[in-house]
């Protein structure tokens, strides 16, 4: 993965995993059971240990799954000392980033459209402009938006934040790995988006 937060992600996805397909064979164990069963008890009316145990076990099964997301929870929120600060604005249909830092750097980044396109490059993910971020880095970003609801989202390092116009919403995280990582918005903002 690209970032801690994201390999974190990762684990949980497989903790849970692990433990839906731990139910899915007690349930279907006990399915399979059932109906190969030769025994009929007709007489019985009531199983308060029975009820007992299938509203405890999965009390128990959702506090396994809730505490590692909670601790999740609260490591993407976390907000670092930030080296570096990218504003993010969304538009119809293209962000514009200002590096405010160091020097004022600002820019806008369209889409390349399909008939622009080359061979190595990728349909609704390329653009003219690319943000560069450091590595090793604690980078804040700041987003809002200039018109409607958009999303900014760069899903190889497990980070989303909400761009609404009027709001500044602020999302840290760090990248461990060199590379190109492809970001999207994730709202129905329009047709270029």
């Amino acid at each position: 993965s690209a970032s801690p937060i994201m390999e974190q992600l990762i684990y949980f996805h497989d903790h849970s995993l692990m433990i839906i397909i731990m139910i899915l064979m007690v349930v279907s164990y006990m399915m399979i059971a059932m109906i190969f069963n030769k025994y009929i008890n007709r007489f019985l009316l009531e199983g308060q240990m029975i009820e007992l145990a299938w509203t405890i076990a999965p009390a128990v099964i959702l506090v396994f799954i809730a505490v590692p997301s909670l601790r999740l929870l609260y490591l993407m929120d976390e907000i670092n000392t930030p080296t570096v600060t990218l504003k993010t604005i969304g538009h119809q249909w293209y962000w514009s980033y200002e590096y405010s830092d160091f020097a004022k750097v600002e820019f806008d980044s369209y889409m390349i459209p399909q008939n622009e396109m080359e061979n190595n490059m990728f349909r609704l993910l390329d653009v003219d402009n690319r943000a560069a971020l450091p590595m090793n880095t604690f980078i804040r970003i700041i987003v809002t938006a200039a018109d409607v609801l958009h999303s900014w989202t760069v899903p190889s390092l497990g980070v989303k934040a909400d761009a609404t116009p009027g709001r500044l919403n602020q999302i840290s995280f760090l990248i461990s790995r060199p590379g190109i990582l492809y970001g999207q918005c994730s709202e129905i903002c329009g047709a270029n988006h």
